[in-house]
């Protein structure tokens, strides 16, 4: 009997242990960010964090391609990116999916002179040094530019500069324009007197890549549904309040209050899900990067696309 009664005791004390032993773990997202998509600003400045039944690690980058290279690595669960860079990185055979996009005011991309150039269009650029990231828009806002002017791409003297070198070498006269997004434009205006000669508009999609590791998926697909419908909230908080997101964006960055309400005034940012139109202009850039050469063999792009996160953006 008391070998009974401590065989039933040792039961009763395994299946109170062993669902504690086998509890979840917390789970973490590990975002990459950029100045452009200002995501992690947005959603604390909306609070729409709150309550969270996770934790978000943020990673904060300059250009996309140290995204690129988080994401690729595994190192990031997500990613904000260009759609350039996007393909670039899924083009390579990176384990990633396009789960979402983000459009924009297309005039917030584009290629930047100094105040006191003559250069009114790109075929007043001819030798001209021209500053560019590979993948990144910079490239493909040149590049399109060149093509609807029925010029080569060798038209102009492209100079690799990351976004913030370039920022620097313009008003010095280093390079004689910069092709860029924001909030490089707006604190190239603000601060140099630089204008633009082109924008996206009627000249590349201009799309933003809402970009996952492919291997963060499954295991984490409640927590990044949970998160993309956060954004959303965030993104339409920061539309109703322009300028004290602005002024709270400024201070989070440093950067002038001028120039985070210029930018931010006119950004129009939204999320969405990767719809039939979006999935067409990504086919539309990859083709084009195919046929000016910056992408070495053609590259169906619905083979990267996931659109099981579409009611997230509901």
């Amino acid at each position: 009997m008391n070998v009974l009664r401590l065989l039933r005791n040792s039961l009763a004390t395994l299946t109170v242990v062993v669902p504690l032993a086998h509890a979840a773990a917390p789970i973490t997202l590990v975002v990459g960010d950029q100045n452009y998509y200002n995501v992690q600003a947005s959603v604390e400045a909306s609070g729409v964090l709150q309550g969270a039944p996770y934790t978000v690690d943020w990673k904060h980058f300059q250009s996309a391609a140290p995204v690129a290279e988080g994401l690729q690595a595994g190192a990031l669960d997500l990613g904000f990116l260009g759609d350039s860079g996007f393909i670039f990185l899924a083009a390579k055979g990176a384990a990633v999916k396009l789960i979402g996009v983000s459009r924009q005011n297309p005039d917030t991309i584009a290629l930047l002179v100094p105040k006191d150039s003559p250069a009114k269009t790109i075929q007043d650029l001819k030798g001209k040094k021209v500053a560019y990231w590979p993948g990144a828009w910079s490239q493909q806002l040149t590049l399109r530019a060149l093509e609807q002017a029925g010029l080569p791409n060798d038209y102009v003297e492209f100079v690799k500069l990351m976004p913030i070198d370039a920022a620097a070498a313009l008003p010095q006269g280093s390079i004689d324009a910069f092709p860029v997004w924001e909030p490089y434009i707006s604190q190239q205006e603000v601060f140099s007197g630089a204008r633009p000669i082109i924008t996206a508009r009627n000249l590349m999609p201009g799309l933003s890549s809402i970009a996952a590791n492919a291997n963060s998926i499954e295991p984490k697909r409640a927590a990044i549904t949970d998160f993309l419908q956060r954004l959303k909230k965030a993104r339409a908080w920061v539309q109703a309040n322009k300028n004290t997101y602005a002024d709270v964006w400024a201070q989070k960055s440093g950067l002038d209050q001028s120039v985070s309400r210029h930018w931010i005034g006119q950004a129009d940012m939204t999320v969405e899900p990767v719809n039939a139109n979006a999935a067409s202009d990504y086919q539309d850039t990859a083709d084009f990067l195919v046929k000016t050469g910056a992408l070495p063999t053609a590259f169906d792009t619905k083979s990267v696309i996931d659109t099981s996160f579409s009611k997230a953006f509901d």
